[in-house]
């Protein structure tokens, strides 16, 4: 299974084998990390699962579809250049090794 982990704001991180084909957002909830809320549950309706991707991780994401760049110009924490919605980020074996950087608040 892929190993994401999960960096909260003061820095603490949490690694979690996720199944392929989960979200990041479903791997979050499911393990009780704190920083991701997912109000919609995962539907592309808030910025609840707003994320920061590291910049370093050697992954390559799926483009942000028009729903969620609409979306994360609703994040609680200032949308930046690396900004994802957790809820759009589906696990695959490629995904191996993905780093996210939890905000500070969620909306």
């Amino acid at each position: 299974m892929p190993k994401i982990t999960y960096v909260a704001a003061d820095r603490s991180e949490q690694t979690l084998d996720l199944p392929v084909g989960t979200t990041v957002m479903r791997g979050a909830l499911s393990n009780d990390i704190d920083g991701i809320v997912g109000q919609c549950g995962g539907y592309t309706q808030c910025a609840s699962c707003h994320v920061y991707v590291d910049e370093n991780a050697a992954v390559t994401l799926d483009p942000v579809s028009a729903e969620e760049d609409e979306m994360l110009e609703f994040t609680a924490c200032p949308r930046e250049s690396n900004s994802r919605l957790s809820c759009q980020i589906k696990v695959g074996e490629d995904l191996d090794g993905l780093r996210v950087l939890l905000p500070e608040r969620q909306g």
